[in-house]
């Protein structure tokens, strides 16, 4: 039920206070100089009140955008460090840029605003970032207005629900030919660490991301059934990586010289307990393979592209990469046509005789 009070001022002019009780919410009130203002808040109030709106529009004018990203690193952290880890440096520039404005005032033109100013901006080792990159900052921000509007109910709605992503590229396929893969193995294996032809071997065998394979540990390892178990996958789901033919021979030779005081495949030298830093060897290799454009995880594209041309289908390298849909394996389809063609063949045959 809504009331309106009419208040004298200290200055002499009259003033409105209008209030709305309602069972079971707390009581709210404003004051307005003209009562038809007053009228006028006191039905939009109560209205938004029996829809359950109101309290998430009072959230979000006691809340600045750094408040909620504050809470949500804090939160998300406990929950998921290594997410945690991931977004934190974009989240921070968001909050650089936005972080004082309460969370009633952002609205999709000032994300627009924003995201225009990141695009034209110089990033890390580049002069400008790309559509990609800044797609992953806004991916990021929406995710933090959703969980505010979802679970905390700081917001009504998502603010940047309505904003497109910006075009991007098609995924880039960079895969080793045979002379490529020939010489970077050679290298490889001539290389004064240890550990580099195998990590390698790996890669191109399994498909396996870098940090999945620099991570891994021999309790991992399921000699019996040739098998690799990935716990910690980028997709949060566990993995098995088959171990087979020269991967399985390395793994086996790898596994008698091994570091006893670590559990790590590949441990670091001067610390068992972390993992080895393989980048300086891995860009001095590449050197002496003259192999340019290329970066570690393009093996992992080399992996997927070998398959595609083997006749593996979408699904199959899907299911080797880890990728829960076909989207990401769509930049191979190019590769796997004689086996698509075959597969049409044999359905013809079946069909028409």
């Amino acid at each position: 039920m809504a009331t309106i009070e009419t208040r004298q001022n200290a200055d002499g002019t009259t003033g409105y206070r209008a209030k709305v009780r309602l069972k079971g919410f707390p009581t709210e009130s404003a004051t307005f100089e003209r009562k038809t203002d007053a009228k006028e808040w006191a039905k939009q109030t109560e209205t938004s009140m029996r829809q359950g709106r109101h309290f998430k529009t009072a959230e979000a004018k006691k809340h600045t955008v750094g408040e909620l990203l504050d809470r949500y690193l804090h939160e998300i952290e406990k929950k998921n460090p290594k997410r945690c880890v991931d977004v934190k440096s974009l989240l921070e520039w968001w909050k650089g840029e936005i972080g004082v404005y309460l969370l009633s005032d952002v609205s999709r033109s000032l994300i627009i605003d924003q995201r225009d100013k990141l695009l034209n901006t110089k990033g890390r080792h580049v002069e400008r970032r790309s559509n990609s990159t800044v797609n992953r900052y806004m991916t990021a921000l929406g995710n933090v207005f959703t969980v505010a509007m979802n679970e905390w109910e700081w917001l009504e709605e998502n603010p940047m629900r309505k904003i497109s992503k910006l075009p991007e590229p098609r995924g880039r396929v960079r895969f080793l030919d045979d002379e490529e893969r020939e010489r970077l193995l050679e290298t490889c294996k001539a290389s004064t660490s240890p550990y580099l032809h195998t990590l390698v071997v790996l890669a191109l065998s399994t498909g396996a991301r870098q940090g999945e394979l620099l991570n891994l540990r021999w309790s991992h390892v399921d000699w019996q059934r040739r098998v690799i178990t990935l716990h910690d996958t980028k997709n949060k789901e566990r993995r098995l990586l088959p171990l087979a033919h020269y991967a399985l021979q390395l793994m086996e030779e790898h596994n008698k010289v091994r570091n006893i005081a670590s559990d790590l495949v590949f441990p670091s030298p001067s610390n068992p307990m972390r993992p080895w830093n393989s980048r300086p060897s891995w860009l001095s290799a590449l050197q002496k393979a003259n192999i340019e454009n290329f970066r570690f995880h393009d093996l992992r594209h080399s992996c997927a592209s070998y398959l595609a041309m083997n006749g593996a289908s979408l699904a199959e390298i899907a299911e080797v990469l880890g990728h829960k849909t076909l989207a990401m394996v769509r930049r191979y389809a190019h590769l796997s046509e004689a086996h698509t063609a075959k597969v049409v063949q044999s359905m013809n045959e079946r069909i028409f005789g």
